[in-house]
């Protein structure tokens, strides 16, 4: 009971930090990204970026921070392989819930470049975060079915040359693209829906990772497999966050090659495309059981 009346306490003044911090780093990304549209030129653009990026490390620090000071958090992290700020890396993570997102970027700071993440179209008008995400060229993907893409055939391949676009801004400065694979995050609900054939994760897409490769691979120095973890609060991340239940962050990365063989046309060459699909299969099934091992071992 003491427990609950705690959580009730917390989350409305836990969440109203969290706004006040977003609205505050929002604001100042997004005015800086009007100065980079207003002022097109590539001094003045790489010079913002740097500024643009150090405004998005201070919201995650920020976050983190306020995270800490209402949670009793552990922090379970370990990192296999050298990483360096001064590279370009794909990360590849599941996706358990929005925090992740945060975690990601605050996991970066010091340790690889800044983080870009593939954005869905929907959260373009999300107050802070849509106009955010534009001022750091993040690309915003809309997803079609099979169904929608039969009927206005027009549309096909265009979240590809989105993909594209957005990667070749990528080169101007180190830069770690972050895919969250499974395309959406983790539910009971989608896993059961969606039959997935892992015990903890969903399938992975593998059309946004190759493109990727295909567009930036030969910059990319190394392909980071990360897994998220919160053994503990397992239903209900967020909300468990916000109202200082959350107890233990587990997050395990490994610094993967860039083969040769992993950098080839996805859409033409069918044989290319299996053999892609084989090898991100088996790196989901690897991590389905570093999950299964990190939850029976605590």
């Amino acid at each position: 009971m003491l427990s609950f009346i705690c959580a009730v306490l917390i989350f409305p003044l836990h969440l109203g930090l969290q706004i006040i911090n977003l609205a505050f780093w929002g604001t100042l990304i997004i005015g800086l990204g009007l100065i980079k549209l207003l002022v097109p030129l590539q001094p003045v653009t790489k010079a913002l970026n740097v500024l643009l990026n150090t405004g998005m490390s201070g919201f995650a620090l920020s976050s983190v921070s306020l995270i800490n000071l209402f949670n009793r958090v552990e922090w379970d992290y370990a990192i296999e392989g050298e990483l360096k700020t001064n590279r370009w890396y794909l990360m590849m993570s599941n996706h358990l819930s929005w925090l992740d997102i945060i975690l990601l970027m605050h996991f970066a700071k010091g340790r690889v470049p800044a983080t870009k993440f593939f954005i869905k179209r929907e959260l373009l008008w999300m107050p802070f975060v849509g106009l955010g995400a534009w001022a750091l060229d993040m690309p915003f993907m809309r997803r079609y079915s099979a169904e929608f893409l039969a009927r206005n055939p027009h549309l096909q391949g265009k979240d590809i040359e989105s993909t594209r676009k957005s990667c070749q801004k990528f080169r101007l400065l180190p830069t770690t693209v972050i895919n969250f694979v499974e395309g959406t995050r983790y539910t009971t609900e989608k896993h059961q829906t969606r039959k997935s054939p892992y015990a903890y994760l969903l399938h992975p897409k593998a059309g946004g990772v190759a493109f990727t490769l295909a567009t930036m691979g030969n910059l990319f120095d190394g392909i980071l497999d990360v897994t998220i973890l919160y053994p503990d609060n397992r239903q209900h991340i967020m909300l468990d966050m916000l109202s200082g239940r959350l107890t233990c962050v587990v997050l395990r990365a490994r610094c993967l090659p860039v083969a040769q063989e992993l950098i080839g046309d996805y859409q033409g060459d069918a044989r290319f495309r299996d053999n892609f699909q084989s090898w991100l299969n088996s790196l989901w099934q690897q991590k389905d059981s570093l999950i299964k091992q990190l939850l029976e071992t605590r």
